[in-house]
């Protein structure tokens, strides 16, 4: 005989009730899922790319779909999987590129126990790593910001680069379409106060200045050299292969998200490297878990250059998820939907 079970449902407006887009919970959470992950109390399987197309560069034009399965203890105790659609030709619908469900499973049972949305998750726990990022790696008091990429990772960047960076004053947006540059400049006036915001044409003299550079595009090539960096500045290759290798070679630090994802994942610049035999296991400084739970140093002077890579893994999804699952059950947020009758 099968008992009754029932399964949450939560759509975006549940998860905008619930708080999903709050960045400094964002940030919380994820910098907990490193921490965890580095204490052993995660499970973090290999990504599973479907991808359309033989290529990277394929992939980058007809599109993708993921699954990330993982499992968080302490005090999420969850497991769960992200499911996310990528279609890079979807704005010609009016359609976001990404699109993500998230599905929650009881650690003891393994049964279903929420379907949720998890489309702004994703984009924020995408800008709350960066936070962290920044947070641990970033020179005292940054004052210039360029963001590589005006869409919605560009956005979540800004908003996580300005909580956990105060101290910045001017943001120089680049994309490889004006008017997406000028729209994300505006944008980003009207919402946040005291700080100057710039669409550019060029990354060359922009990059010179800038005490953090943030690449979040589906470029193929790389368009950021190593000549342009200047001492103390912050290089964060939050996509593909978007820097050059000698950007990596100059970086007196490699710090990386998770680094066996990031070899099995195979597509930014620092995988490309290691798969060429350029630098071994042994020339990664830190994972930023490390970092967090004290086992490795971070930055130590403003002097250094510092190169971060992360390629995400599920457990930042099922992190926040489990909080606003948590929080549904208790403010009877959402819809429960029978599972087993």
């Amino acid at each position: 005989m099968i008992l009754n079970v029932d399964i949450l449902f939560l759509n975006n407006k549940d998860m905008e009730q619930l708080g999903s887009g709050d960045m400094k919970s964002a940030i919380h959470d994820v910098e907990r899922a490193y921490i965890l992950a580095e204490q052993g109390k995660a499970i973090i399987p290999g990504k599973c790319v479907m991808r359309w197309g033989n290529t990277p560069e394929d992939e980058n034009v007809m599109g993708r779909i993921n699954a990330m399965p993982g499992y968080l203890g302490g005090e999420y105790d969850m497991a769960g999987i992200k499911w996310i659609g990528s279609g890079p030709q979807n704005y010609k619908k009016g359609l976001p590129r990404a699109s993500v469900i998230v599905i929650l499973n009881a650690p003891d049972t393994k049964l279903p126990v929420c379907v949720a949305d998890g489309t702004e998750i994703s984009a924020k726990r995408t800008g709350a790593s960066g936070g962290v990022a920044m947070k641990l790696l970033a020179r005292d008091a940054p004052g210039i910001l360029t963001i590589c990429g005006a869409g919605a990772q560009g956005r979540t960047q800004l908003e996580a680069a300005l909580t956990v960076c105060p101290t910045i004053r001017k943001v120089y947006v680049y994309d490889i379409r004006r008017d997406n540059s000028e729209k994300f400049a505006g944008e980003a006036m009207a919402k946040y106060e005291g700080i100057e915001v710039v669409p550019v044409n060029a990354l060359e003299n922009i990059v010179r200045e800038s005490d953090i550079i943030i690449c979040a595009t589906l470029a193929n090539n790389p368009f950021i050299e190593s000549d342009w960096l200047k001492k103390g500045s912050l290089l964060m290759n939050m996509a593909d292969y978007e820097v050059t290798y000698h950007c990596v070679e100059k970086a007196d630090k490699i710090v990386v998200d998770n680094w066996e994802t990031i070899k099995h994942r195979m597509i930014s610049t620092v995988a490309l490297m290691w798969k060429e035999g350029l630098i071994k296991d042994s020339d990664i400084h830190a994972q930023i878990g490390e970092i967090l739970d004290g086992k490795k140093t971070g930055r130590e002077n403003n002097d250094e250059i510092i190169y971060f890579n992360a390629v995400g893994t599920g457990i930042l999804d099922i992190a926040i998820v489990t909080r606003c699952y948590y929080k549904a059950i208790k403010e009877n947020v959402g819809r429960k939907l029978p599972y087993w009758e």
